[in-house]
């Protein structure tokens, strides 16, 4: 396929912040990914470099953040020629491809929710999707559509269901005056805690919880947008930790 129009569109939602969204390459060097990394959104693109290094065709771009939050989110990436419309969510960024090559050369199939292990270190390091898509449209051709009906050669590879599952998690929401409290387990020196969050709040009390017998107490707060915790040994000389994030 030598393209110099692209228009691919899909919906997407995961609570998983890495993973290929859809993945094409060629033997010509040409390439375009499009992956979570840090839940954000990453395309990557190259139509051409040369030998001689005089030409560099790789182009990154990155937009948005939070992705990893279960909810739908919508990607169009419009193309021609070194033009690129990428839009997330109703929020375009326009920009041009480095290099001086015109068309997307790519001889081998296109894979959505990962990417085909090729022997390059790229294809080892990354993860696949894990979530659901919907709507997938790649230059006019639905592709949802498509493998439901089985109409694409290979179609799929490992466990595919055409049904969205939702988490099994309850959250749990606060406001400024409510907590949760839960006991303790005083006869194990282990103190092991764990758990996502998501606030607009700037500063706020995360945790909090005293050690048996005096020993002190940990922290865990946001101070100014970061996490910081701090942790207070009565029986030590340097009584004090404190890490930030």
């Amino acid at each position: 396929m030598k393209t110099l129009k692209d228009v691919i569109s899909l919906k997407f939602k995961t609570s998983e912040s890495e993973g290929v969204i859809f993945h094409g390459e060629g033997q010509q060097g040409d390439y375009i990914t499009l992956e979570l990394k840090k839940a954000k959104l990453v395309l990557n693109l190259n139509l051409g470099s040369n030998q001689l290094g005089s030409i560099f065709g790789h182009t990154s771009v990155t937009t948005g953040s939070l992705l990893d939050d279960h909810h739908w989110h919508s990607i169009i990436i419009e193309r021609h020629r070194r033009n690129i419309n990428l839009t997330l969510d109703r929020h375009m960024q326009h920009f041009r491809t480095n290099g001086e090559f015109d068309y997307l050369d790519l001889d081998y199939e296109i894979t959505f929710g990962g990417m085909p292990f090729s022997g390059k270190p790229s294809s080892n390091s990354r993860k696949n999707f894990k979530g659901c898509m919907e709507s997938i449209n790649y230059n006019g051709n639905n592709i949802t559509d498509l493998a439901k009906r089985k109409k694409l050669e290979p179609s799929n590879v490992g466990n595919l269901s055409f049904s969205c599952v939702e988490p099994h998690t309850v959250p749990v929401f606060f406001n400024a005056t409510s907590y949760l409290e839960v006991p303790g387990r005083p006869s194990q020196d282990l103190f092991s805690v764990s758990f996502f969050f998501r606030t607009w709040n700037p500063n706020g009390l995360l945790l909090f919880s005293n050690f048996a017998d005096d020993l002190g107490n940990v922290e865990i707060d946001i101070n100014e947008g970061k996490v910081s915790v701090h942790i207070n040994i009565t029986q030590v000389k340097r009584n004090r930790i404190d890490i930030s994030s």
